[in-house]
């Protein structure tokens, strides 16, 4: 008796689309969106607070996630092309299949910028945490970042072989439990201070008040807009989205096992970064660091902040990953389709009985890619204001505006619709708020750039 078409499917080695099969499911996919989400940011939103007060850093909190969640879920119905039912692999590709045009050079342009600058945040963030290691509970230290930075590179380097998304599920989840552990040890620490109520801590409904140790009112305006430019940056996430759906299962839907875990990862990351945000603004009050983790210098058993940046380091290793796979992707599928007949762009080698895929384009723009990466945050180590910006700036059009357009559509929204006319609204308020975030950020990129001392980051 023949086999059924459903049982060939699921005997199959590929999938519908000539593609080794997908095996992603929803808890691989949540690690790969909290690998992604929870990310050093989660120690800058107690300063995010302190700046909006009690009152506007929740409201700001719950909205962002609120407005992510559900673009993210307009998002994931867009995966399959609404005619065809054709996989799209990436974002670039989610919007050529539903609006095309210029469409689709604005949101790639949107989309690399945004992670190119991220893969050159991470590698100075963990050059930072790793001089912290060093340091110790020194009060003065003044080490330098780049020997630290080519050492981050080196270890990305090799990492950037792994082919791609398919291959990186371990990865993801060890960086996912490690983002758990910096998140928890920060949120202790401050309900240690808090208990322990040291000195006397000021808080306010609404932030720290002008005239606290000389901020003037333009000051002030300028920390709440970059205040929320941290919290918008914290959910700028959607470009990886489309990538992450491409890993699981043709069954049950994708879209429906996105949802689930978008929600899952949402869920948790909105949790941590209210625990984050709030306890550490509680405990540090108007005084709240940049980074939650540098207010425990002189917190005893240090080993115990040393081991939270441990994690910090661990888990941005596996998040640079988790955000240059799509540009190794794009770079990658261009080269194949231009130059077809190339051995060096196309043929792959095995290595270890089958086990290791080796390919000398993939070897070569991977560790040029690096470095290129760990020079710029050498030379530019105010490069996190330049991120922040970018993440002000991206929130809109790619968790926003393109995920609502495409949902129009795919849905065939008649346009001054109700929903139509709802959806456009929720469109024009992300639009004014990231402008009013990116305006903070450009603020804070200016005062950056004036302290600016190429090859000279020290710590």
């Amino acid at each position: 008796m023949s086999m059924s078409v459903e049982a060939r499917d699921a005997n199959s080695k590929f999938d519908d689309d000539g593609r080794q099969k997908r095996t992603g499911t929803m808890v691989t996919a949540a690690a790969h969106i909290i690998t992604s989400v929870i990310g050093s940011g989660v120690l800058s939103l107690a300063w995010a607070v302190a700046q909006l007060g009690w009152i506007a850093g929740t409201v700001c909190l719950v909205i962002f996630s609120l407005v992510t969640l559900f673009t993210s879920h307009l998002l994931s119905d867009c995966y399959r092309h609404p005619l065809t039912a054709k996989r799209n692999y990436s974002y670039m590709d989610v919007v050529n299949a539903n609006l095309g045009g210029l469409q689709i050079q604005l949101s790639g342009i949107a989309q690399y910028s945004l992670l190119f600058g991220i893969t050159i945040g991470y590698t100075i963030i963990t050059a930072t945490s790793m001089v912290a290691i060093k340091c110790g509970s020194k009060e003065v230290c003044h080490t330098s970042e780049n020997g630290f930075m080519v050492i981050y590179g080196v270890i990305q380097i090799v990492l950037s072989q792994i082919p791609d998304f398919h291959n990186l599920a371990f990865l993801s989840l060890i960086a996912a439990v490690m983002s758990f552990a910096y998140s928890f040890i920060g949120i202790a620490l401050s309900l240690t201070k808090i208990i322990q109520g040291n000195g006397h801590i000021v808080r306010s409904l609404t932030g720290i008040p002008v005239g606290w140790k000389g901020l003037t009112s333009e000051d002030k305006v300028w920390q709440i807009l970059s205040g929320m430019g941290d919290i918008a940056f914290a959910f700028a996430f959607s470009p990886l989205l489309t990538n992450i759906q491409d890993t699981l299962k043709s069954v049950p839907p994708e879209n429906k096992v996105m949802k689930k875990a978008t929600s899952l990862a949402i869920f948790v990351t909105t949790f941590f970064y209210m625990l984050c945000g709030l306890i550490g603004y509680a405990a540090f009050g108007n005084d709240a660091p940049g980074n939650l983790l540098t207010g425990f210098s002189s917190f005893k058993p240090f080993w115990i902040v040393d081991f939270a940046n441990i994690c910090i380091i661990v888990h941005l290793v596996g998040a640079y990953q988790v955000f240059s796979q799509p540009i190794y992707a794009f770079i990658e599928s261009w080269s194949s389709t231009k130059w077809p007949k190339s051995d060096f762009i196309t043929k792959e080698y095995s290595t270890m009985n089958g086990k290791i895929s080796f390919n000398f384009f993939r070897l070569v723009w991977r560790t040029s890619f690096v470095i290129l990466t760990t020079v710029l945050a050498m030379i530019f180590p105010f490069f996190n204001d330049f991120v922040g910006l970018l993440g002000s700036i991206i929130f809109w059009p790619m968790t926003v505006y393109f995920p609502i357009e495409m949902y129009i559509a795919q849905k065939k929204i008649p346009r001054f619709s109700g929903a139509w006319n709802r959806l456009q609204m929720l469109s024009l308020f992300c639009l004014i708020v990231s402008l009013l975030a990116a305006a903070g950020s450009i603020h804070g990129l200016i005062i950056s750039v004036k302290k600016f001392k190429p090859f000279h980051t020290t710590s």
